[in-house]
């Protein structure tokens, strides 16, 4: 393995290109220019090299493409492509892993020093291993552990990564990444395929912490695991305003995990305030940190009603505004204005050729005509001022659309209200449907928009004060082994609380949001006997969907039997 002697018992590892051993004659000269020769760079993510008719055409097999790009660019030893061992293999050989199976049964006949090991077994080599589909064998999930990243293999993989059309999860652990080589690492992800929805960088300290990079509003990611990068309130800080500020959002994550790092009441408060106006994240992990009772305050202030800042009310207000002046632009009501001013028009118009036909001396067919027209324009003049008196000012569908407003930001998809018909006399059928359908489109475009920012959902007013019901769609929350105490299990207890109360009596409580179902205080500063502590698992408890399934599989196994 070509692996710098000093740094053999460090991790990550790094490797280098080139390297060949030596076979302690002298060499030519000749031979020494050879050796020599500088090693092919290569050039960062996204920019192109120079064309060369012999340019190597990745073929979709990462083992295969991997060791040829790597041999082309002077790695002489590189990390070999093997199937991920299992946590209970079976005896049954892989032809995935080169290495033979009767290694493990030589284990203790080799000798114990770390060299020896190092030499003997895979586990100490640098590999990647890969998770492969059942069916046709493709790479899945990718995991790489324990060897150094460097700007040239990231440059390999992306090269042979975009080809792996199911490929799911990238996994780093403790790879020595740097602020730079994250960079290039997320020019990367853009171009692998479609299906890759998870991250996992463990182990990765950052000094810069330029994590939320990974979360930017042109993010795919769906999981993103940051477990032990010593994440602390300064970075925790941009993680909240990767989740959601007052004019931005992350729409596509849903599940972070932020356990085994060093954020703070401080950075905990951060995070709440991403929490705040974003309806994606549904599994946040904060286990083993250094959160206290100000920090759990903040947490479960979000999950209950909570007062709007200024700011927060000046937006809305201008959302709302905005949304107004959508709804005048697009309602039937202002057409119908502007149809019955033509009409009018066009009444002064045939009102004037009547008199003259009168004045010409066709008496008889010009008294019968002005007479039935102005009793068709009398009666539709009157069908738009009924319309207008019913809907004061809006049209029904208007009125429909408003009484939507709460169903719409509660349901996680975009859906169309249905439309009831209206009991206005005189209305005309034979344009419709088609007015039907583009109201229906509309609505649809109106109402994507609108699910987005939460500022839209329905507040209440109290004391001169608005307040927004709360995140709703958070439905699992880890606390394990923080330092909470009684003060911050009492608060996490009145929004658990309000969220079972909220639940049962709301309606729409099997369409929308339902709150939490899962949250875990253990291992905090408090006894495990704690009265509060035992209330909130006593409200959980039926809730919790694992505890749902148990008692059916247990009727289920018994009727088996």
């Amino acid at each position: 393995m070509s692996v710098e002697s000093s740094t053999q018992g460090a991790s990550p590892r790094t490797l280098r290109p080139g390297i060949q051993k030596s076979s302690g004659t002298v060499t030519k000269k000749g031979d020494r220019a050879a050796k020599e020769k500088p090693a092919a760079v290569l050039l960062p993510v996204g920019e192109e090299e120079p064309k060369n008719p012999e340019e190597y055409q990745c073929t979709g097999s990462l083992e295969t493409d991997f060791a040829e790009l790597c041999t082309r660019l002077g790695y002489s030893d590189f990390p070999k492509v093997v199937a991920r061992p299992r946590p209970h293999p079976t005896f049954v050989p892989s032809s995935s892993v080169s290495e033979k199976p009767i290694v493990d049964d030589q284990r203790l006949s080799g000798s114990c020093s770390l060299n020896s090991l190092e030499s003997k077994y895979v586990f100490f080599r640098p590999t990647i291993q890969v998770e492969l589909e059942p069916e046709d064998k493709t790479v899945k999930e990718i995991y790489i552990r324990g060897w150094k990243v460097e700007e040239r293999i990231l440059g390999i993989f992306s090269k042979c990564l975009p080809p792996l059309n199911q490929l799911q999860s990238i996994n780093f652990w403790k790879v020595g990444l740097t602020d730079k080589t994250l960079a290039t690492f997320i020019a990367l992800l853009p171009l692998c395929s479609s299906t890759l929805r998870k991250v996992s960088l463990e182990g990765n300290p950052l000094p810069e912490q330029s994590y939320h990079k990974l979360m930017g509003l042109d993010s795919t990611i769906t999981h993103l695991s940051l477990r032990n990068n010593n994440i602390d309130d300064h970075g925790a800080q941009l993680l909240g305003q990767a989740l959601s500020t007052l004019h931005t959002c992350n729409r596509t994550l849903v599940s972070l995990n932020l356990g085994f790092n060093h954020i703070g009441d401080e950075g905990a408060g951060y995070i709440a305030d991403g929490l705040r106006l974003n309806r994606s994240l549904l599994w946040l992990s904060l286990a083993h940190n250094r959160i206290q009772d100000k920090g759990a305050l903040k947490l479960a202030e979000v999950l209950q009603p909570f007062e709007l800042t200024h700011t927060e009310v000046v937006e809305r207000r201008r959302l709302l505004l905005e949304k107004g002046t959508q709804e005048r632009l697009r309602s039937p009501s202002s057409s119908r204005h502007g149809d019955s001013k033509t009409e009018r028009e066009k009444n002064q118009v045939t009102g004037a050729s009547s008199v003259a036909l009168i004045d010409k001396g066709d008496k008889m067919l010009a008294a019968k005509t002005p007479k039935g027209l102005v009793k068709k324009k009398e009666k539709a003049g009157e069908v738009v001022k009924k319309e207008e008196k019913s809907g004061s000012g809006q049209s029904p569908i208007q009125g429909n659309l408003k009484k939507e407003d709460a169903t719409k930001t509660s349901k996680g998809k975009v859906t169309i209200p249905e439309q009831k018909p209206t009991k206005g006399k005189g209305t005309k059928t034979g344009s419709k449907e088609k007015r039907s359908i583009l109201l229906e489109s509309e609505q649809l475009i109106v109402e994507a928009t609108e699910m987005v920012n939460p500022l839209l959902e329905p507040v209440e007013h109290r004391d001169g004060k608005v307040f927004m019901p709360g995140n709703k769609v958070l439905l699992h929350l880890n606390l394990l082994r923080n330092r909470i105490t009684e003060v911050g299990l009492e608060s996490f207890l009145n929004a658990v609380r309000y969220q079972a109360q909220f639940h049962k009596s709301s309606k729409s409580a099997a369409k929308g949001p339902v709150g939490l179902l899962w949250l875990n205080l253990a291992k905090n500063n408090f006894s495990p006997q704690n009265p509060l502590y035992i209330m909130i698992q006593e409200l959980m408890l039926p809730r919790d969907p694992i505890s749902k399934a148990k008692p059916r599989e247990e009727e289920a196994m018994a009727s088996a039997t």
